[in-house]
């Protein structure tokens, strides 16, 4: 059987560049087409990882194993084609690829670690996808990386021991880019989870690490996930995390996930009570761990197949994304890792998030999730005004829903499963109203428009009255200030945001503009905040300020006190069936 073949060399860290040779042997073929993919799945943003492709060069092996030079031609932005002559048996390609994106989305490398995704390394050859793909990586020669180790989910060859250097394959194309290779002088925690082993590989950790309490609580969300499904569909799984000074940031794939997260997220000894960084850390794994399921699996027809050359469109990532984004706190509380006051301050921070941008009040989810490719990963000064998040508010709806049929004696856990027998286990994606018919299906005509009506239009999911209900209180508490209608960027007077129909944008303020005076004194943070103190709503107050370099000066009159955050309380005299659904929500028997 014939396999293309690929060699990876990371012998010249310090210029951040990937070598590779990629061997096609040859089955008659007049012309190869060879294309790397624009996007990555799971991040819906054209990346063009092309535009780090150099140095492209291409070779035919005769049948006397000659070689010969052979012309490369540009056709398209992403697609290169080759023309091997008559007789040849194979093309040897070689070129080099610059690794210095430092998300979970691309590629990088330097004298301290490795990373890699195949859509940043991996030339796709057209017409044979769905032969075998074999991947050689070499060890670096630099004398500062001796001692690297490598973690993918891709299968070893025979004579490749664990977690080094040497031979990997794939069935196909597809299952060679959705293993990232990770390499550096990793370090490992491996526990098992129904019976599957799990490893979580990491590197970039300086502090002490409490191992033994990363593998418990690991375990407990794994195993909590899996009896959700009730099918685990892989043989195993691996967590690649990369610990920088700041970072936070996942991508799912079919049998691991690539993380990004900040030294201090990680548990020490003898921490007690888990941190909120360490909280947020588990979230994040709990996330991604739970698209195992949920869009690796279960995902939408526009995804199945994905053409990796163009934007691939779906008005369903409320669900996939939303549901993923409830689902990932929730399962802690289930869990056991977190306790169910933590847990209703995680959902009532996503609310605040939800309902302190008015741009929830102009965009539907349906539209967010369609316009992902061109809004959510290009956020700009007016975002919060114009958009919404499908992850934060798509998680509040989820939530909604959850409590609605909860209520009729149903769940969201048993409309997930239902969705995954149906479609999960088998690939066949959803169609944009099959979420729709299957609740209809299940719960009835009256909560199937609901829900539509709440994707396609802009309402708030009335949580409020939905959690009182299940024995939680709904507080909304003010800012103590008065509302300018503006932010400004972290440790500046410069202006991130003007919200839109607020003080600022009445005034003639826009994001970028620098203050400089209020109320005749020099702008700080302090001064700001003493005027805003002592003035109090109603008040005007001048400012000065540069736009583009030029002065202007404009009175802003302070309006009163905007929405600073959502509390989420249990209720201290809750009713006995009150407590009984807040139990049954949070804590649910292992299967309904």
């Amino acid at each position: 059987m014939m396999s293309i073949e690929y060699t990876v060399y990371c012998d010249d860290p310090a210029a951040h560049e990937f070598r590779v040779e990629m061997d096609v042997p040859l089955a008659g073929e007049e012309a190869l087409l060879l294309r790397l993919p624009v996007w990555i799945p799971g991040s819906y943003l054209i990346r063009e990882f092309a535009r780090h492709v150099l140095e492209l060069t291409a070779e035919a092996v005769l049948s006397d194993g000659a070689r010969r030079p052979l012309a490369v031609t540009k056709i398209d932005k992403c697609s290169w084609r080759v023309l091997p002559p008559r007789g040849a048996r194979a093309v040897r390609c070689r070129y080099r690829v610059w690794a210095f994106d430092a998300s979970v989305r691309e590629a990088w490398l330097d004298t301290n670690r490795g990373f890699f995704n195949g859509t940043s390394l991996f030339l796709r050859v057209e017409g044979r996808i769905r032969e075998e793909h074999r991947v050689r990586l070499v060890p670096p020669s630099d004398s500062r990386c001796a001692g690297w180790r490598v973690a993918t989910a891709l299968d070893r060859a025979e004579g490749t021991a664990p977690w080094s250097f040497g031979d990997y394959r794939a069935p196909d194309y597809d299952a060679l880019i959705d293993a990232p290779v990770a390499m550096g002088p990793l370090e490992f925690v491996e526990f098992s989870a129904g019976g599957v082993p799990h490893t979580l590989a990491f590197t970039g950790q300086l502090e002490p690490v409490d191992r033994q309490r990363l593998a418990s609580d690991l375990t407990a969300i794994c195993s909590t996930t899996q009896a959700l499904f009730g099918d685990i569909p892989f043989r195993r799984y691996l967590f690649l995390l990369t610990l920088t000074d700041e970072g936070y940031g996942g991508l799912e794939h079919g049998e691991s996930s690539a993380l990004l997260a900040a030294r201090r997220d990680l548990p020490w000894p003898g921490m007690g009570v888990p941190s909120d960084e360490y909280v947020r850390l588990l979230g994040l794994f709990s996330h991604e761990y739970f698209h195992a399921w949920v869009v690796k699996r279960l995902k939408p027809a526009a995804f199945t197949p994905c053409d990796l050359f163009s934007e691939n469109y779906t008005r369903l990532l409320w669900l996939f994304e939303g549901w993923t984004s409830y689902y990932d706190d929730l399962l802690l509380v289930r869990a056991g890792v977190i306790d169910a006051d933590r847990y209703l301050a995680l959902v009532a921070k996503t609310a605040t998030q939800v309902l302190t941008a008015p741009g929830r009040l102009r965009q539907s989810l349906a539209d967010a999730s369609f316009d992902a490719w061109i809004k959510f990963y290009r956020p700009d000064e007016n975002s919060a005004n114009a958009n919404v998040s499908y992850y934060a508010k798509g998680a509040l709806l989820a939530l909604a829903l959850d409590l609605q049929l909860r209520e009729r004696g149903a769940s969201l856990d048993a409309l997930l499963r239902l969705l995954w027998e149906r479609h999960g286990r088998s690939g066949k994606g959803l169609e944009e109203n099959t979420p729709f018919a299957v609740l209809h299906e299940m719960a009835g005509a009256r909560l199937a428009r609901w829900l539509e009506k709440m994707v396609q239009g802009t309402e708030d999911p009335p949580l409020a009255a939905l959690l009182r209900r299940f024995g939680v209180q709904w507080r909304e508490v003010m800012a103590t200030l008065p509302d300018a209608g503006l932010r400004f960027e972290r440790d500046s007077m410069r202006v991130a945001t003007v919200r839109r129909g607020g003080s600022a944008e009445r005034a003639g303020i826009a994001p970028r503009d620098e203050l400089i005076a209020v109320e005749g004194f020099k702008a700080s943070s302090a001064q700001w905040e003493s005027v805003l103190r002592r003035r109090g709503a109603g008040a005007r107050i001048a400012v000065h300020a540069f736009r583009e370099g030029r002065l202007y000066q404009t009175s802003l009159e302070l309006a009163p006190p905007a929405l600073e955050r959502v509390e989420l309380r249990r209720m201290p005299r809750a009713t006995a069936q009150q407590r009984e659904r807040l139990h049954s929500w949070l804590h649910p028997a292992a299967q309904q």
